[in-house]
């Protein structure tokens, strides 16, 4: 049962899992790959859910400024999915940005119904300039981009 797992920070013993988690979603295409090295460098950003010592899932919150960050490698194992694992690593990734002072919390995904039901609003991808100039011209998808991009409004979820 999984219904009952526990999220907390992700250690860099969390490493291997996360990596073997991320990338099973990377190679079908639904996450970008990151590697053991990006993952080290990062550990911080990271929240997991498990259960029995077993990573289930994780989500990351990636400070872009002083007011956005964006949630990222939002994965939950597929054998733990549809017990509301992802939503509760948003709400715990939404309350992690709100206690820091974050005004917005914004994704680029594929799962654009799951987001919206979590909150987040569809919005151009213009309105993202730091993620798009920063980070996203270095992707080998960049120009051909099909991810949507959302956010949601912190002050507004309380």
């Amino acid at each position: 049962m999984h219904a009952d797992a526990t999220i907390r920070s992700a250690t860099l013993g969390d490493v291997p899992a996360l990596h073997g988690l991320i990338q099973a979603f990377a190679e079908r295409n639904f996450l970008l790959s990151r590697t053991t090295g990006e993952l080290y460098e990062t550990i911080r950003d990271f929240l997991v859910a498990e259960n029995a010592d077993q990573l289930l899932g994780c989500s990351a919150l990636h400070i872009v400024n002083a007011r956005i960050a964006e949630l990222k490698s939002l994965a939950v194992s597929e054998d733990a999915q549809g017990m509301g694992l992802g939503r509760r690593l948003v709400a715990a990734t939404l309350d992690e940005a709100r206690a820091i002072g974050l005004q917005r919390v914004f994704c680029l995904t594929y799962q654009e119904a799951f987001f919206g039901r979590c909150g987040f609003v569809k919005v151009d991808r213009s309105r993202l300039p730091e993620k798009v100039w920063g980070e996203c011209v270095r992707c080998n998808k960049f120009l051909d981009c099909d991810e949507v991009a959302m956010w949601v409004d912190l002050q507004a979820s309380k």
